[in-house]
């Protein structure tokens, strides 16, 4: 695998950190901005709706790029939105600076993806996604897990200035080691673009990514509250735990690579059944501490093994000129699945569910994605048979 990989893997890495470092501070922000716990919790759906809105924005806007000039760009964005996030005064400050900060995320993994797919040979499309994915898994490891104990010691803006370093560093090493387009993007315009975004199997993949990630983001949103309010950790414990579900990440990311290189669309289905059954098991094993972070690893595992091969899914399907907008798109179900798995989780414990139904209502959403899967190799095969029909017999 080339060392470009590498350079898109640590821009994955400071992304992944901003995403989800939140998760562990939920305690620390909401109680110095005086904010609850649930509201707290829509700083990340303000990020990912800002992911949503950003994707085709940025995406549309950038075209005509370079793809590293894009990169380069983006990463900027995103060092300056995480710089006025350690800056932010108040509440609905520090709401603006995340969702101006997760404009860059979708573009750049959307067309990191496209990048990365076109560095290594076509049996290892996936496993080059995977790599480059793998920033966001080592985020969850050593990332989330350091900034919440720096948010927890030393105050939650000093994790923000610690991943705006990050930022400057990820730049410097994608300057450094992306190589410049070989060829230059293909100059079509937006509106052909959008004209992928017709065709029914990106639309079925996006709506699976979408619903696939509901059910991981409506738990693990309030994972820190859980630990410590159901399985009755102390605080000091979340970090730590927080690397077992990173480990989880990275083991469920190598996983999807492989499987999805070997064969796509049974890797598709396997991965969001292993999701749902994860989450259910979960909600039992919440109220043991030692199932409990079994429990969490296993998500890890599950949830991040169905990241490579839902992208390569969209990409493949999604084959020409607009392959760089579904990309982009499909970064944004991921995320928007976030949002609404965020929304839906708080609303879980704000109607008097508690936090020990967030598993339950949270395996439903990959047992929904199960089933676009299903029909969209339905679809594919009955296509598949009416034009064999057509063929002439010799």
């Amino acid at each position: 695998m080339p060392l470009a990989l590498l350079a898109l893997a640590a821009g994955a890495f400071g992304i992944g950190v901003t995403e989800f470092v939140i998760m562990g501070l939920l305690i620390e922000v909401g109680g110095d901005l005086g904010v609850s716990i649930p509201a707290a919790g829509l700083l990340i759906s303000g990020y990912a709706l800002g992911v949503v809105v950003g994707a085709p924005l940025m995406t549309a806007l950038t075209a005509r790029w370079p793809r590293k000039t894009t990169l380069l760009a983006l990463m900027a964005v995103f060092t300056l939105g995480n710089l006025a996030c350690a800056l932010a005064p108040d509440y609905g400050t520090l709401m603006a600076a995340r969702i101006v900060t997760a404009f860059a995320h979708g573009t750049f993994f959307g067309v990191g993806s496209v990048v990365a797919t076109g560095l290594v040979a076509a049996d290892r499309k996936a496993s080059a996604i995977a790599i480059m994915f793998t920033g966001l898994t080592v985020a969850n490891i050593l990332g989330v897990p350091l900034g919440t104990w720096l948010g927890q010691g030393f105050g939650w803006r000093a994790t923000f200035y610690v991943v705006t370093a990050v930022g400057v560093g990820a730049f410097a090493i994608i300057a450094a080691l992306v190589p410049a387009d070989r060829t230059p993007p293909e100059q079509t315009r937006f509106r052909d673009d959008l004209k992928v975004l017709a065709r029914p199997a990106v639309l079925l993949g996006l709506a699976t990514t979408v619903l696939s990630w509901i059910g991981v983001f409506a738990a693990f949103t309030y994972i820190a509250p859980l630990l410590t309010r159901v399985a009755g950790f102390d605080e000091r414990y979340v970090s730590p735990i927080l690397l077992v579900f990173g480990a989880g990440l990275v083991a469920g990311n190598i996983l999807g690579g492989r499987l999805a290189d070997r064969s796509l669309m049974p890797s598709v289905l396997w991965t969001l059944a292993a999701l749902a059954a994860a989450l259910a098991i979960m909600a039992f094993a919440m109220h043991s501490q030692t199932g409990a972070v079994a429990s969490i690893f296993l998500l890890g595992v599950a949830g991040f093994a169905t990241v490579p091969p839902l992208q390569m899914w969209v990409l493949e399907k999604a084959h020409g000129a607009g392959q760089s907008l579904a990309s982009s798109f499909n970064i944004a179900a991921f995320n928007l699945g976030n949002a609404i798995g965020a929304w839906l989780g708080g609303a879980v414990i704000a109607g008097g569910l508690g936090l020990a139904a967030l598993p339950y209502v949270a395996a439903l959403a990959p047992l929904g994605a199960l089933a676009l899967a299903l029909l969209s190799r339905r679809l594919e095969t009955r296509r598949d048979n009416a034009a064999a029909s057509f063929c002439p017999q010799p």
